[in-house]
């Protein structure tokens, strides 16, 4: 569990506590991803903090860090998460920012390889109303870029039957939770407004 060479700042100390409580009470706490406990538990997520607003600076760290996790041993670092708390409040903004960092994953010729997921605290799926549950299978504190390896995926869809099922299983979980059940975890964002 790292943040960065140096020690974080306490402000990026603070991002990574709220997504490690995140991660804790809803990633793994209900279960929303079956792979994520592994790679908690033998603190093999490395945290990135990102302090400021430039999307180009954002990419410029971005480039590195897809280089450092294709490089880095695998037992050590199994995925990262790229936290941008002060960019992209709007989700629209941060989905459009979603296609230039999938251009820099491509650039580095680290397509197959790796891949970028997305979290934040506004996320809306195309058919769904703002205050949709559904949403919250995506919604972190901050935005946040999920870097995961593609070979890590397929040993754990392999190891995990019906994995294709897990998205519907999440929804079902979280209608069952609800907006209250949702709430009594914690994890609202200031920014979440829903």
């Amino acid at each position: 569990m790292s943040s960065s060479a140096n020690a974080p700042t306490p402000e990026a100390a603070r991002a990574i506590a709220a997504m490690q409580h995140w991660l804790e009470r809803a990633v793994i706490g209900l279960n929303l991803c079956p792979f994520a406990k592994a790679v908690h538990v033998k603190q093999q997520i490395h945290y990135v903090v990102y302090l400021g607003d430039d999307a180009q600076e954002c990419l410029a760290l971005l480039r590195a860090e897809l280089r450092d996790l294709a490089d880095a041993d695998q037992e050590v670092r199994d995925t990262t998460l790229l936290i941008a708390p002060h960019a992209w409040p709007d989700f629209l903004d941060f989905n459009d920012f979603l296609n230039q960092a999938d251009r820099v994953l491509r650039k580095a010729k680290l397509d197959g390889v790796l891949q970028i997921a997305s979290f934040h605290p506004q996320f809306q799926f195309a058919d769904a109303a703002p205050q949709d549950i559904g949403n919250y299978t995506n919604r972190a504190p901050f935005p946040t870029l999920h870097l995961l390896r593609e070979a890590s995926i397929d040993r754990a869809v392999q190891a995990f039957p019906n994995a294709e099922s897990i998205f519907e299983k999440n929804i079902e979980t979280l209608e069952r939770l609800g907006h209250a059940g949702w709430d009594a975890l914690g994890l609202r964002s200031t920014k979440d407004s829903s």
